[in-house]
C-alpha cells in the first residue's frame, strides 16, 4: 500500500500469509522487535525476540556452537546463520532472523570495521545471509540494520506469496 510504513508492510504480509517469526538480535539491541511490535496485533506473527548480545548468550541461550564463534567470531556469516536457525527452532516459527555487527564507535578491527553487520534469515530448511557496511553513528548503524532486516522479511514474504 502507498502510505504504509515498512513496519506496516511487513505486518500485513506476515499476517496475511499466516507466517510467524522469531528474532535474535545482537548489535541492534532489540530495535527490530521494537519496530515489529509498533504495529497493533503483532502478537499474531511475532513469537519471540531475544537480544543475545554476549558470546555466552549466543552459545548458552540460542545454542550457537562455541566453535563457530571461536573460529569465525560473533560478527560473521557463520554465526548469524546459526543464530537465525536456532531462534527459529527455539520459537517454533516459520521464519527466524538474526543480526550481529559492530555498531561502534569502538570495537572495530581491520577485518571488521565499525559498520560491519551480518544478517541471516532462516525458513523451512534454508537460510540466506548478507553482509553490510553501514556508515554513521552508532544509532544510525542500528537503524540501518533494522531497516534492512525488515526489508529482508518483506522480500521473503513476497517470495512466498508469489510461489
Amino acid at each position: 500500500m502507498q502510505d504504509e510504513s515498512l513496519e506496516q508492510e511487513v505486518a500485513r504480509a506476515l499476517f496475511s500469509l499466516k507466517i510467524t517469526i522469531a528474532v535474535a538480535e545482537s548489535c541492534t539491541g532489540g530495535l527490530i522487535c521494537h519496530r515489529l511490535t509498533n504495529i497493533s496485533g503483532s502478537s499474531d506473527y511475532l513469537e519471540m525476540g531475544v537480544v543475545t548480545y554476549s558470546n555466552r548468550s549466543k552459545i548458552e541461550f540460542l545454542g550457537v556452537p562455541e566453535g563457530i564463534i571461536k573460529e569465525h567470531g560473533a560478527v560473521s556469516e557463520a554465526c548469524v546463520r546459526e543464530m537465525a536457525m536456532c531462534v527459529k527452532r527455539l520459537a517454533g516459527t516459520d521464519l527466524g532472523i538474526a543480526v550481529s555487527g559492530v555498531a561502534g564507535p569502538t570495537g572495530g578491527a581491520s577485518d571488521k570495521p565499525v559498520g560491519t553487520v551480518h544478517m541471516a534469515l532462516a525458513w523451512s530448511r534454508d537460510v540466506e545471509s548478507w553482509k553490510y557496511h553501514f556508515k554513521g553513528s552508532r544509532r544510525e548503524i542500528k537503524e540501518q540494520a533494522s531497516e534492512e532486516a525488515l526489508k529482508r522479511i518483506r522480500e521473503r514474504c513476497e517470495s512466498i506469496e508469489h510461489g
